[in-house]
């Protein structure tokens, strides 16, 4: 391993935080998710403290039932703002961080997607990043004239055709396609477009993009599926994964797994980027950081914790909280990979119903880690020096408390051990991130 190898760090910035009572805390503005002010805020502290990205998840609906009845007028997960008009805004208001936000590929058209984010790469300078995802909820079919939602198979098979058709439409300029000669009338050099004529199984697509050659030569692909296909996407076509586990050998797993699938698609480990997912509770001492997460739990709402777990195993209402997690069988309507290490850790742990609840409120899922400054590099560290991470996608269970934890105690802890930079090494994301840049036609 490298000596100069820093550990790269995303904010995820979705709603008020990961844990799922964020909004009820005193000090989280509870109507902060249709307010530009509050994310830009949030933005401009990670980018002073050097990080590499900040990140919006999204769907295209309310992905939540009212199960158990009365769960969900408790949620805050049901207005926020359309993430690509958010990067837009915070791109001309940022200068160095990255600008991340999903678009699914199963109720997006391809040249739609392309042009958004070849124009956010532009409007940025060189700093967008797409986050390709399938969406799997009923709620979102409803959305877009179906009754149920696509199969599992099928969502993965079209969001690989349509990887393939987005990074065809960002090469059909080359970067000095556009010579603009006033003098000879010369606007463009014909032999430098390149019209795709995709045709295939679930897209046909002419081109070329209405958008010329991006800064960074295409914006940087995210992806966070962890499933075989998944993994197969990913191997293929991202840059960054985005990925979760509970526990360092499934992680480093995961990590290997991936990296040695690179081979066959004539990639190299140096380029792709595996970051788990990890919310932080953090405080001068572990007594205060115990403090800061006690707090949140007593706002647990049994409702939405029960809600909580409906979202991966499906409705848990007539067990008892206080019993076993029970097996399930997984359908393919949730988010297999996530179900999955849910239930492994409930197995291992013995968790009861409410214990899980408890554990996935916390942050949604994600990985959590309660302690001073020093125990949570610690931990970020030895994962990172096993090589099960090249750096964390940061999931705060509260904004802007969240950014402010990690900026004024984790990345001074960080700095201290050289495992984080000082100042931003290039101009777009894709030099930051430590990326190969890239050659027209990649």
């Amino acid at each position: 391993m490298s000596k100069d190898r820093k550990i790269k760090l995303g904010l995820s910035m979705r709603y008020l935080g990961y844990h799922v009572a964020a909004w009820r805390h005193r000090d989280v503005p509870a109507d902060g998710a249709v307010h530009f002010d509050y994310f830009l805020k949030s933005a401009i502290k990670a980018e002073a403290a050097k990080l590499d990205m900040i990140f919006f998840a999204d769907g295209l609906g309310i992905r939540a039932s009212d199960e158990p009845a009365g769960s969900l007028c408790r949620d805050m997960r049901n207005v926020e703002l359309e993430p690509l008009t958010l990067l837009a805004a915070l791109g001309v208001c940022t200068k160095h961080i990255g600008l991340v936000a999903t678009a699914s590929t199963t109720y997006n058209e391809p040249f739609h997607v392309a042009r958004k984010f070849a124009s956010i790469d532009h409007i940025s300078g060189g700093r967008a990043g797409w986050n390709v995802v399938t969406s799997w909820s009923e709620q979102e079919a409803w959305n877009f004239s179906r009754d149920t939602h696509l199969g599992y198979a099928e969502r993965f098979e079209r969001a690989d055709e349509f990887v393939d058709v987005v990074k065809g439409l960002w090469n059909s300029w080359e970067d000095d396609a556009f010579i603009r000669d006033k003098e000879s009338g010369v606007f463009y050099e014909p032999s430098k477009l390149h019209t795709l004529n995709h045709k295939g199984k679930h897209f046909s697509v002419r081109g070329p993009l209405n958008a010329a050659r991006t800064p960074q030569g295409r914006p940087i692909i995210v992806q966070a599926g962890g499933s075989e296909a998944g993994r197969e996407l990913a191997a293929k076509d991202a840059d960054v994964v985005y990925s979760n586990a509970f526990e360092l050998a499934p992680a480093k797993a995961f990590y290997d797994d991936v990296k040695a699938r690179l081979a066959k698609h004539g990639r190299t480990a140096d380029q792709l980027l595996i970051m788990p997912g990890v919310t932080l509770y953090v405080g001068k001492t572990r007594e205060e950081a115990q403090a800061k997460f006690d707090e949140l739990q007593a706002l647990i709402d049994p409702l939405s914790g029960l809600a909580m777990l409906h979202a991966y195993l499906g409705d848990l209402s007539a067990y008892d909280v206080d019993g076993p997690v029970p097996e399930v069988v997984l359908s393919g309507n949730q988010v297999r990979s996530i179900a999955e290490n849910l239930l492994n850790l409930a197995r291992k742990d013995k968790l009861s119903i409410r214990q899980l609840y408890q554990t996935v409120a916390a942050g949604n899922g994600c990985r959590v880690l309660i302690g001073t400054p020093a125990d949570v590099v610690d931990d970020l560290q030895h994962w990172f020096e096993s090589g099960a991470a090249d750096g964390f996608n940061m999931c705060p269970a509260t904004l802007p408390q969240g950014i402010d934890d990690l900026a004024e105690l984790v990345i001074p802890e960080m700095r201290r051990r050289g495992l984080f930079r000082t100042e931003y090494e290039g101009v777009t994301l894709r030099e930051n991130l430590g990326l190969k840049s890239l050659a027209f036609g990649a």
